[in-house]
């Protein structure tokens, strides 16, 4: 019987490359020596005759690095970015393949290299966060297209290499640098994301770093990892319970009750015990953190709603101070060092790593991803710090040191600003502050017009962080309690004592003054965490709000049962949102009733005065105001939600958010057919949404007959100002015409503009 020869198995040169480059990486060389380095194991790898790194030095591509041509050359040789092959890569941005160099048009013989003795010629672009770095090269003396693989290896190189070459940069600074060469980017930028917390800062750039994990996934033993794992656990929820009761003790109810919730899942038994599975299972506790992260990821990942997501930086933020514990890093709070004046960049981060940092010194935060909704947003507003989020992909574009301005009112972040930027910003800097001092003068003013119509201010809320704005602004009262975020920030369904506790301090912090309550409104894109999603095609137009309520009539009567008991014996309002026709909200009001009389029945208290109103945000609904009113005791707008079905436009689509106009004529002329209607039936209207809170749009509002507007806090100074100075009747007589169903305007933003400029309304 013949024996069968050993097998040969060959090793993937691609495999291997990435293995010498990551040793590289690991390497504490200076970066030329890295660079000398990266030259012989990509020559050696691919075996090819030549491999030279040229790089970005202003507007030329300087030779640093080669293996194959002659050393006299580096730093000599240096090439226009239209000149050559090489500058045909950086000039285009895409790679190079030719058997024959010497016969591409761009071919320029550079005699002091030595390369007339090659023919093949593969360049790629060093491309990092958008930017082209300079081109790697490799060459050969014999003619021939370089293969599929070769080329993939080369395009995988390039990538790490551009990431050796700028965290060199970055972690070394001046010192790290090539002469004359600067990888990172130099010149004035603007990047634009979105304002999730207010407010105008100047400062300098730090760049967060989350901890690394270790390089050893296998545990050498397993019991002393177990170990390890478990007093890491127990440091780091020291630092967590350190955080509930002490600074967010006196930061506010909402900001406990945030921490709160983090500090459930630090305590959450079925992630510990996935921890101490994966170090049973033999890898070390760092590799443990790491796997549970990603299975965490990956099903947080799969959900479309925010909220839901937005947890996913409560549990990385969580994984992160894992690693630092078992790093040995001090978790108590304010012990992350910072210099005066300092902008956090990061790609996000959660609530605790915030307080992580010396808040005194902490000036401002940029987020590459970040949600209006999430934990660390609502941190920032507490304190006061501006935050941007949704900039994309600035961590490439930021380096340490960097001197920034955060536009925390319209979402922009300026890097390297000139002199001009500068002062600009800080003009206003100063006009935010004199229009601080006056809201402030204006606060304890009503706001009625110069011709005497006199405008409730009420505020959008949803969370006791939230309340405090009531009096910091001079609110009339809160036109919308949403009351769903309770539900979306907790683990579980909250109890009914839990429900009653926070409508009552809703109640409390507004003393004599109105707050009107909306019940759930749930679906869509706001899935509860403990909820399975319900695949929809269209989720906005689907199974949400009080189609959920009335399918689902035990959760409902639920809570309106906890909001008869918080308002015993008070002024109650609730209503139902989401109505598209008027048997909706009858059924609603069933239900309600049947609460009343289950109280009356137990003897219980009942609200001294109780308003049953419907937030009306379907078109549908604005044709059945008359019918509406007749049932609604009140009816709240919902005016983001209207006008984007009104338009049939999503508002957060860019390519079709133009449609989405609040002063389009025909978005007027239906609020003013809707405040009409309702004054017809001497039924309260109030407008919420976006739009009552932007000066320009309030003043139509007033204009066409709305004495109710509910907005963010930030919105009522600006508004009342605009109110104090406004001619509603002057208004409303420029705007009637020109919202006839005859006009073909796209706007009348421009019209408005030009009456405040001449009328002297701030806006």
């Amino acid at each position: 019987m013949k024996i069968p020869s050993p097998i040969s198995i060959k090793s993937d040169p691609g495999v291997i490359l990435l293995k010498r480059i990551r040793a590289l990486m690991a390497s504490e060389d200076g970066v030329q020596a890295r660079l000398d380095n990266f030259v012989k194991v990509i020559s050696s790898s691919m075996k090819v005759n030549v491999t030279s790194i040229y790089l970005r030095a202003g507007d030329e591509l300087e030779l640093c690095a080669t293996k194959g041509l002659k050393q006299t050359a580096v730093h000599t040789t240096r090439l226009g970015l239209n000149e050559g092959l090489v500058g045909n890569v950086a000039r285009r941005a895409r790679l190079l393949n030719l058997a024959e160099a010497a016969e591409h048009p761009d071919f320029s013989f550079k005699a002091e290299t030595g390369e007339q003795r090659f023919h093949s010629f593969l360049g790629v672009p060093l491309l990092r966060g958008g930017r082209n770095l300079g081109v790697l090269v490799v060459q050969g003396r014999r003619a021939r297209i370089y293969g599929e693989a070769e080329v993939e290896n080369l395009l995988t190189a390039a990538t790490l290499l551009a990431e050796i070459a700028v965290e060199d940069e970055r972690a070394g600074g001046a010192e790290a640098r090539l002469k004359g060469i600067r990888l990172t980017p130099t010149g004035a930028e603007t990047i634009t994301g979105q304002a999730f917390a207010d407010g105008l800062a100047q400062g300098r750039a730090v760049l967060h770093l989350p901890p690394v994990t270790a390089g050893h996934m296998i545990a050498s033993n397993t019991a002393e990892e177990q170990a390890r794992l478990s007093k890491a656990i127990r440091k780091m929820r020291r630092s967590v319970d350190a955080m509930v009761n002490g600074e967010m003790a006196s930061m506010g109810a909402a900001s406990k009750e945030i921490f709160e919730s983090y500090r459930m899942f630090a305590y959450d038994r079925q992630w510990l015990d996935r921890l101490h599975e994966a170090v049973h299972s033999g890898l070390t506790a760092e590799a443990a953190v790491e796997r549970v992260r990603n299975e965490h990821r990956a099903r947080m990942l799969k959900a479309r709603d925010p909220y839901l997501r937005a947890r996913l930086h409560d549990l990385e933020d969580l994984a992160n101070r894992m690693l630092r514990s078992l790093g040995g890093e001090d978790l108590d709070p304010g012990q992350r060092q910072l210099p005066d004046n300092a902008i956090v960049f990061a790609r996000n981060l959660g609530p605790a790593e915030i307080l992580d940092y010396d808040h005194d010194k902490l000036k401002g935060i940029v987020l590459e991803e970040g949600a209006a909704t999430a934990h660390a947003t609502i941190i920032c507003r507490t304190l006061g710090i501006p935050l941007v989020g949704l900039a994309d992909s600035i961590l490439d574009r930021v380096e340490a040191d960097d001197e920034i301005l955060v536009d925390g009112e319209l979402g922009a972040v300026s890097i390297r600003p000139t002199p001009e930027d500068i002062n600009e910003f800080l003009v206003r800097v100063g006009i935010r502050a004199q229009l601080d001092l006056a809201f402030e003068k204006q606060r304890y003013l009503k706001a009625v017009t110069k011709d005497e119509k006199t405008v409730s201010l009420l505020l959008n809320a949803g969370l006791l962080v939230d309340l405090p704005g009531l009096n910091a602004v001079g609110a009339d009262g809160i036109g919308l309690f949403r009351t769903e975020f309770q539900f979306m920030v907790s683990q579980r369904m909250p109890h009914l004592s839990e429900q009653v506790d926070l409508y009552k301090r809703a109640l409390k912090a507004a003393g004599d003054r109105p707050v009107t309550f909306r019940t759930l409104d749930l679906g869509g894109d706001k899935i509860l965490p403990y909820a399975d999603p319900v695949p929809e095609e269209n989720p906005a137009i689907g199974w949400r709000a009080i189609r959920i309520g009335l399918d689902r009539p035990g959760m409902l009567r639920y809570q309106l049962r906890a909001l008869l008991q918080a308002g015993a014996g008070q002024h109650l309002r609730i209503m139902f949102p989401m109505v598209a026709i008027v048997s909706e909200f009858q059924a609603a009001r069933t239900l309600l009733d049947k609460e009343i009389a289950r109280i009356e029945k137990l003897g219980g208290e009942l609200p001294k005065k109780l308003e049953v109103g419907v937030m009306l945000e379907t078109p549908a609904l604005a044709w059945q105001i008359d019918a509406i009113c007749k049932h609604a005791d009140f009816v709240s707008v919902g005016a983001n939600d209207l006008l984007q079905f009104f338009f049939a436009a999503d508002r957060d689509n860019p390519r079709v958010a133009g449609l989405y106009d609040g002063l389009h004529p025909a978005a007027l002329s239906l609020l003013a057919h809707i405040a009409d209607r309702c004054k017809a039936a001497n039924t309260q209207v109030t407008v919420c949404g976006e739009i009552a809170g932007k000066p320009l749009e309030a003043i139509c509002l007033t204009a066409l007959g709305f004495e109710n507007l509910s907005m963010p806090v930030t919105g009522v100074g600006p508004v009342k100002s605009a109110l104090l100075a406004l001619d509603a009747g002057k208004l409303a007589k420029l705007l009637k015409p020109k919202i006839a169903s005859a006009s073909d305007a796209n706007s009348l933003r421009a019209a408005v503009k030009e009456f405040c400029e001449k009328e002297g309304v701030p806006v």
